[in-house]
């Protein structure tokens, strides 16, 4: 079993300086390099074609480099004989020239002719509304967080457990920029489920504590923080390693279409079981939580109310 007195705590300065290194680093490739963004922001062509048999994805993507469609995405859509390419939009191209230049391309090569079923183009306007309404589903998500934890708890832990999980999106966005990993709608659905997974971890931390400062006879914040982030490590860890395990097998096995939701998926889990405990606690603790804070009021006349 896990060892059970680990002053966590103890070691919240090396955490928040490891924490603050990556958040730098973070902000800065996020600045300085920006997000790969998919064709789902930033607009462009799909292009859906067809085989009488099962495609051969790797021989497709290697002759559209070939040909100078090195950023085309080539994914299997419905069967293993339907094929559906993203393509960013190229300056005086038009849609239909588009699309006739890349069956052009992967027929150049094949003995097998393909087909095209459909062709559609993504706008940039509705790239751009896109964007706007990612963010501003992780803005209400923050803040409806932020209300929900106060009301629950208390406000010093409404404002741990936001500044955590702020820690853990920038975080992941950070390595999405700094490896250059395409950015799409997937990815974004992993953030947000991201945001959740590291919020019940942070519930789970925070329940604990909560109930540890009103039945534990210790004075110390410190100490009563840390006797709870031990008695829930057990849980924290084992919820990660299983949930990890199942995204090691989504990101090796599931194929292109999901291979960076799973990668973002792993990273803030990975991220945020560490905020859970390094950042999140800290944080309440620097704003100074005391047992007083998380007492039950009592209602006057409760002596009587209590008498046999």
């Amino acid at each position: 079993m896990f060892k059970k007195d680990i002053d966590f705590l103890g070691k919240r300065k090396l955490a928040m300086i490891f924490s603050s290194i990556l958040l730098l680093v973070a902000i800065g490739s996020l600045i300085v390099n920006g997000l790969k963004l998919g064709i789902d922001f930033t607009g462009g062509t799909l292009v859906e074609i067809g085989y009488k048999k099962a495609a051969d994805l790797t021989t497709l993507r290697k002759t559209l480099d070939e040909s100078g469609f090195d950023d085309a995405t080539v994914q299997n859509f419905g069967t293993s004989r339907d094929v559906l390419i993203r393509l960013k939009p190229k300056e005086g191209v038009s849609n239909a020239e588009l699309s006739t230049q890349v069956l052009e391309a992967v027929n150049k090569t094949s003995a097998e002719k393909a087909v095209i079923r459909r062709v559609e183009f993504v706008g940039p306007q509705v790239g751009d509304e896109l964007t706007q309404d990612g963010g501003l589903a992780l803005l209400y998500s923050m803040f409806g967080i932020l209300l929900y934890v106060a009301w629950r708890f208390e406000y010093k832990f409404s404002l741990g457990s936001v500044a955590a999980l702020i820690h853990d999106v920038v975080i992941t966005l950070g390595v999405f920029s700094v490896l250059q990993l395409e950015f799409d709608l997937t990815v974004l659905a992993a953030i947000l489920a991201v945001i959740g997974y590291s919020l019940n971890d942070t519930i789970v931390v925070y329940d604990r504590i909560r109930e540890n400062f009103r039945g534990l006879r210790i004075d110390s914040s410190s100490e009563v923080m840390n006797i709870s982030l031990n008695q829930t490590l057990s849980r924290t860890l084992m919820t990660s390693l299983t949930t990890i395990l199942v995204l090691l097998a989504l990101a090796f096995l599931g194929g292109e279409i999901i291979h960076n939701f799973a990668i973002a998926l792993l990273i803030g889990v990975g991220i945020g079981t560490y905020s859970s405990i390094y950042i999140a606690s800290p944080v309440v603790l620097s704003l100074g939580i005391s047992k007083e804070d998380l007492m039950i009021p009592e209602r006057e006349g409760q002596e009587i109310d209590d008498m046999p």
